[in-house]
C-alpha cells in the first residue's frame, strides 16, 4: 500500500490535482472564462474582509448545524453541482458518498457522468440540478425521473451563458472516446500513472456521456448532444422558472442571482433558496465575486428565501466570512473537485473536514458557540467592498 494522502489545506489538494491529472482534465476544472478577472476575484475578494479576534471568554463548544432545502446538515457547506468528471472512476458517487459521510448535501449536475439514481442511492440528501434545456416538456420529464430516483430537492441553475472563451486556452473535449481519441490523449495520460490506473483497475473508460439527459434504460446522450439540446433552447422566462417551481413541488433553489432585482423576482417565482453566484468565473467575465452581491441581496431577501452563496470557498474563514454577511450555508464546487482527483472519497472528505475545522476556528476566535451568532460585526469590512446592483 502506498503512503496515506492528507492535505491541510484546499490549495495543497490543488497541487495534488494537478500532479495526478492529465492536462487536459486539470484544465477542465480550473476553467474560468475570457481574462479571467471573475475567476480570480472569487477568491481574492475574501482576503480584503479582515478580522480582529477576542482573547478570552471564548466559547468551549461550537455548532455548525445548519437547514437547507429541508435537510439538515452538520456543517454550512455543501457539494455544488459539476459537469462531466473524468477526475476519478466514481466520480460524483464518491463525492455523494463523502457528502453523507459528513452529514451534507450532495447537488448532482444535470451534466455529471453518473446517473441520478446512482447518486440518490450513495447520499439520501441529494439535490438534482438542471439547466433550462429542451423546453417544458422534456424539463417535466427530468423532473419526474429526479422525484423518483429519490432527489429531495431541485436546483435550477441560469447562471451560465457563452462567454466563455480563455485567453489561457480551452482544454479539448472529446465527443467520444474512440481509438483516434484515446491515441491522441496518450501522451498526456502515459504520464500520469496513478490517474491511468485507477480507471484501468475500475476497468472504466471515461465516455463523456450524460446520462442524466436521457431517459433510464436507454442509451445516454453524449456531452455535445446535450450542450447542443442545452444551447438551441431558447432562455426561459420568469415564467418558466414560477413554472418549474410549481412543477417540482418541492424545496427548490435557483441559481446565479447578482442582482437584486432578481433576486425578489426570484422570491416572487415561489423559489425556497437562492445561490449568489457567477458560476464559479464561468459566466460573463468581470462579473464581481459573488461575497461582493451578498450582503446587499441578504438584506433584500434573507428573510423570504435561504441564501447560499457559490464561488470562490477555499477555507474555513471563507465559510464563515459568507455567514457573517448573510448567508445560510454555501457550495463548494472545485474545492471538492481537487480533493476527489486527488484521494478519491477520502479526499473530499478530507476538504469537508478542513472547511469545518476552520469554521470552527472563526467561531472560536470570534467568541461565538454558534454559526448563528456569526454578523457583519465580526468583520472589518473596506470602503467600497460591496456591490450593489439592482436594487
Amino acid at each position: 500500500m502506498g503512503k496515506p494522502i492528507w492535505f491541510e489545506t484546499v490549495e495543497e489538494a490543488r497541487r495534488l490535482s494537478e500532479k495526478r491529472l492529465p492536462r487536459a482534465v486539470y484544465k477542465a476544472i480550473l476553467a474560468g472564462s475570457e481574462k479571467g478577472v471573475s475567476y480570480r476575484d472569487n477568491t481574492e475578494a475574501f482576503a480584503e474582509l479582515g478580522v480582529a479576534p477576542h482573547i478570552a471568554d471564548l466559547s468551549g463548544t461550537r455548532d455548525q448545524a445548519t437547514t437547507i432545502m429541508g435537510q439538515d446538515l452538520s456543517q454550512p457547506v455543501f457539494i455544488s453541482p459539476a459537469g462531466v468528471q473524468a477526475v476519478n472512476p466514481d466520480g460524483e458517487v464518491s463525492a455523494a458518498r463523502a457528502a453523507a459521510s459528513r452529514g451534507t448535501a450532495m447537488s448532482l449536475s444535470q451534466f455529471a457522468s453518473k446517473s441520478i439514481e446512482e447518486v440518490c442511492a450513495a447520499c439520501p440528501k441529494t439535490f438534482f440540478q438542471a439547466y433550462w434545456s429542451g423546453g417544458r416538456e422534456v424539463m417535466k420529464q427530468r423532473v419526474e425521473r429526479a422525484k423518483a430516483a429519490g432527489a429531495v430537492g431541485m436546483i435550477l441553475t441560469l447562471d451560465w451563458c457563452y462567454a466563455v472563451g480563455r485567453d489561457w486556452g480551452s482544454p479539448k473535449i472529446p465527443e467520444k472516446m474512440d481509438l483516434k481519441t484515446m491515441m491522441y490523449f496518450m501522451p498526456q495520460a502515459i504520464f500520469k500513472p496513478q490517474w491511468m490506473m485507477d480507471f484501468a483497475k475500475a476497468m472504466y473508460i471515461p465516455d463523456l456521456t450524460a446520462p442524466n439527459f436521457g431517459k433510464p434504460g436507454e442509451p445516454s446522450p453524449t456531452f455535445f448532444q446535450a450542450y447542443g439540446e442545452w444551447y438551441m433552447t431558447p432562455p426561459p422566462t420568469w415564467d418558466d422558472v414560477a413554472w418549474i417551481v410549481k412543477e417540482w413541488g418541492g424545496p427548490f433553489l435557483l441559481k446565479g442571482i447578482t442582482r437584486i432585482d432578481d433576486a425578489k423576482r426570484a422570491v416572487d417565482a415561489g423559489v425556497t433558496a437562492i445561490s449568489v453566484s457567477n458560476h464559479g468565473g464561468n459566466n460573463l467575465d468581470s462579473t464581481p465575486a459573488p461575497i461582493r452581491f451578498l450582503p446587499g441581496i441578504a438584506d433584500a431577501v434573507g428573510k423570504d428565501v435561504e441564501v447560499v452563496l457559490d464561488g470562490g470557498i477555499r477555507r474555513g474563514s471563507d465559510v464563515a466570512k459568507a455567514l457573517c454577511l448573510g448567508a445560510k450555508a454555501v457550495m463548494i464546487g472545485r474545492g471538492y473537485l481537487w480533493g476527489l482527483s486527488a484521494n478519491g472519497q477520502t479526499g473530499v472528505e478530507n476538504v469537508l473536514d478542513l472547511l469545518r475545522k476552520g469554521t470552527d476556528s472563526f467561531l472560536l476566535a470570534m467568541g461565538h458557540s454558534s454559526i448563528n451568532d456569526l454578523s457583519p460585526n465580526d468583520l472589518i469590512i473596506p470602503a467600497g467592498f460591496e456591490r450593489r446592483v439592482g436594487g
